[in-house]
């Protein structure tokens, strides 16, 4: 099931994550304490604990908070499946080495089962104890079996004989048939049957058909109320019909997990598809890291499994049924509009809209009046990027379209664009990032669909992620060629644009258009650029671009000069970076860090980050964009892009920020930025301990200002005032 929620995405979870060793290139210079940074592990696990206490809060719709567990439950899964089964990896290799803040990998797994167990406790309780009352109190009732009368018993067996029983492949083991692979993250029933002929005990196990539905819907009663029951409550009660003859002894819900990591091994012999396509068969078969069990499971059948997937106890999570609470994505199909967050439309940006409302709307004519600053989901993305890209397909005048491609949706209007440019005899170039974790297979499939449009497809650099967000379109303009371009924070896919919020600047600067020609040539070719104008380009530019800003303000600083930093990223994780941040703050920078995700960082600490603050938003949209900030002694640099702070970003990734120039879009940034770190706004404070504190309450016990629900009024008040 995908969930509509930006936060429950997949990739989410895997952009947080990706592995993440020590950075060889920095060094400590020994001026810093040793205890200056937060364990990056527990700071994902924080990050997602932030997530449990949206589904916590009463005050947000019940369909919403539903929503929130089932996002926590799926980042979970990607937690385990990707920095969990990395560090056990690496312990069993023994290439393990010390974490960030020191501590050897075996005790960081341990911290991490540790908190695992109480956050997982926590998510069942939250939804037996407080959710699932208030889903009742709403009319939408998720039951089990025994609050069924037998009217409704009657249809759930007419329900199970003619659409559940004919999928279902419940297998048996013993000596004819051994024990079954489990596939990671399926559902399933672990039963125990006696034969009474020969009172010989028999296992078997019965996988809960992902095909089915999580819920099945119960038909209305006399009431109207929506009544849904968990597909494997439903399930144990009709083993009879599975096991005819047999007595079933017991029967207990189990989960495994999976490493599903993906490791390719890039060389001349083979081609990066196929490399990759090799290692995807064999992600499904990797090795159990996690077992999720349901409380009642008796030892005999715990012991069997336990046995049978080399499993140790740290890693069994005894949690009361139903398990898999990421089936909750599911209540999102409910129409009850009323018990979800109220549905928004995002605006057109003002910019674009053409001076004479009946004429129909000229993207190129807009860019050239001047630099377009975009913010999704506020503004629209497909009256904006996606129409840039349609409309330069379409146009005759237009020569080559240049795009990066990183994670798009299944049914992309952009991939369709640029075929549709190919197919029209435009030279049209893809540089399609088909190592996006978990979004391998989708994009070796559109890679090849491009390809036989005459789209000329490329998949970047060897040992390299490409994941900057660029679009160059070359124009024929009164006997010359003009270069329009789009930069963002964000990836080209109509359907998290709608989730995820993001910035994005539409420019026909030639300044800019010269540096995305560089770029790409880069990029498909063997050129090797030293420097551009008004990018900074990860891996050669990005870091030393940054930490040379970061100095520049420190010595600002020192000679009493106006200074200030201010960064919004998904994870600030890179030592090389905070050791300048905490250096800045030494020297008297004010530092503002506005961060969704993980953050190493400790803010506020005497002699070290007394002016650093921390802040965190998390709510209906997912805070993506990543904003780089720098008083510059009152004349500000800003930067927009595509990097967080993380050494895969800064090192093994192709990542490209922006400068902004113009004065609305700095004074837009800082106005954004001001209201993200206010003391008025609902957010949360990371304190010197690595504790995060919700802050979302005044004095007099008032909800703080939400700011993503005044970003809508803003932005949609400044379209009201120019109509």
């Amino acid at each position: 099931m995908e969930s509509n929620s930006p936060l429950g995405d997949p990739t989410i979870a895997a952009d947080l994550l990706d592995d993440d060793e020590a950075d060889p290139q920095w060094t400590d210079d020994g001026s810093l304490p040793d205890d200056r940074f937060l364990d990056r592990e527990l700071s994902w696990l924080a990050f997602n604990q932030r997530v449990l206490e949206l589904a916590e809060d009463d005050t947000v719709p019940i369909l919403e908070r539903a929503n929130f567990l089932a996002i926590f439950a799926s980042n979970l899964d990607e937690f385990f499946m990707v920095r969990v089964a990395g560090l056990k990896r690496r312990i069993a290799t023994g290439l393990a080495v010390p974490t960030n803040v020191g501590r050897a990998p075996l005790d960081v797994l341990a911290d991490i089962g540790a908190k695992a167990h109480e956050l997982q406790e926590r998510h069942a309780r939250i939804f037996r104890e407080s959710v699932k009352p208030a889903l009742d109190e709403a009319g939408v009732h998720i039951e089990g079996w025994r609050d069924l009368e037998q009217a409704d018993r009657d249809r759930v067996d007419e329900i199970f004989s003619s659409q559940i029983f004919p999928v279902l492949m419940p297998l048996a083991v013993d000596p004819a048939h051994p024990f079954p692979y489990i596939s990671g993250l399926s559902l399933n029933l672990s039963i125990r049957v006696r034969n009474p002929k020969t009172g010989k005990v028999e296992f078997a196990r019965l996988k809960m058909p992902q095909n089915l539905a999580r819920f099945v819907k119960l038909p209305d009663d006399k009431s109207g109320r929506l009544r849904f029951i968990p597909l494997e409550d439903l399930i144990s009660h009709h083993l009879d019909e599975l096991f005819p003859g047999m007595e079933i002894l017991e029967h207990h819900e189990f989960r495994v997990t999976r490493n599903e990591d993906v490791e390719i091994e890039e060389d001349d012999t083979e081609s990066i598809i196929q490399a990759l396509e090799k290692e995807l068969l064999r992600r499904r078969f990797g090795p159990p890291i996690r077992l999720e069990i349901s409380d009642d499971m008796d030892d005999v059948t715990l012991g069997l499994l336990m046995q049978e997937l080399d499993i140790t106890e740290q890693e069994v999570y005894r949690l009361p049924a139903p398990l898999d609470l990421g089936g909750l994505f599911e209540l999102q199909r409910i129409d009850r509009p009323e018990l979800m967050y109220p549905k928004r439309v995002p605006t057109t940006a003002v910019a674009l809209l053409p001076s004479d409302p009946t004429e129909k709307p000229d993207v190129f004519a807009s860019i050239s009046r001047g630099d377009i600053l975009l913010h999704h989901p506020y503004e629209s993305f497909a009256t904006s990027v996606q129409t840039f890209l349609e409309q330069a397909a379409a146009d005759p005048n237009v020569l080559a379209i240049k795009q990066t491609l990183y994670r798009t949706s299944g049914d992309s209007p952009i991939v369709e664009a640029l075929i549709d440019a190919a197919e029209a005899g435009k030279a049209v170039l893809a540089l399609v990032e088909i190592k996006a974790r978990f979004d391998e297979q989708a994009n070796i499939s559109w890679a090849r669909k491009l390809e036989k449009a005459g789209v000329h497809v490329v998949y970047g650099l060897v040992g390299l992620k490409t994941h900057c967000k660029l679009a160059l379109v070359v124009r024929q303009e009164r006997g010359g060629l003009k270069h329009y371009s789009h930069i963002g924070t964000g990836n080209y896919n109509p359907k998290t644009s709608r989730i995820y919020e993001d910035l994005g600047l539409l420019t026909a600067d030639d300044t800019v258009g010269k540096d995305l020609t560089r770029l790409f040539n880069e990029l498909s070719g063997y050129a090797i650029e030293k420097k551009f104008k008004r990018l900074l380009v990860a891996p050669l530019h990005l870091r030393k671009g940054l930490l040379k800003r970061i100095t520049a303000e420190t010595a600002n600083a020192r000679a009493g000069k106006p200074s200030g930093i201010r960064i919004k990223v998904n994870s600030m994780v890179d030592e090389a970076i905070i050791d300048a941040l905490y250096k800045a703050s030494q020297a008297g920078v004010p530092i503002d860090i506005w961060v969704r995700g993980i953050c190493s960082l400790r803010p506020g600490v005497e002699g070290l980050s007394d002016t650093i603050r921390v802040r965190s938003i998390l709510g209906r949209y997912l805070e993506h964009s990543r904003i780089f900030m720098f008083a510059n002694d009152d004349d500000p640099q800003v930067f927009i892009g595509s990097a967080d702070m993380m050494h895969r970003n800064l090192d093994r990734r192709v990542e490209a920020l922006v400068r902004l120039t113009r004065p609305e879009h700095l004074a837009e940034l800082t106005e954004l930025l001001d209201s993200g770190m206010g003391d008025e706004t609902a957010s949360w404070w990371l304190g010197e301990d690595g504790q995060w504190v919700r802050h979302d309450r005044d004095a007099d016990g008032a909800p703080l200002a939400d700011l993503q629900t005044d970003l809508m009024t803003r932005i949609g008040s400044r379209r009201r005032a120019i109509r």
